[in-house]
């Protein structure tokens, strides 16, 4: 079962500040990396489709707000993943690869 959205959101916030802190070994920073990548896909994803929800609200003949049913597919939209930042390294010596 998959954990509430507030929950998800803290336990990402808890791999930014163990990132942030920078005490662990690559392997461990790689690791909850990933983790976090995955909670972030999976909260966007969630807000995503709270706001498909949010806009199938519509006012009725009286002017009163109606909710609208869809289908859980409905509210399924295939992204592409999207790159928010790349880092170049001008010289290869600064490069850690």
């Amino acid at each position: 079962m998959k954990q509430s959205f507030e929950a998800s959101l803290g336990e990402l916030e808890k791999i930014v500040r163990k990132l942030e802190d920078g005490d662990l070994s690559l392997e461990e920073s790689l690791k909850l990396f990933e983790d976090g990548v995955k909670l972030s896909r999976e909260c966007q994803e969630r807000l995503s489709q709270s706001e498909r929800r949010i806009e199938v609200l519509l006012k009725d003949v009286s002017g009163n707000l109606a909710l609208q049913n869809l289908a859980p597919e409905d509210l399924r939209e295939e992204r592409q993943p999207k790159v928010k930042k790349r880092i170049v390294f001008e010289d290869e010596d600064e490069s850690p690869f």
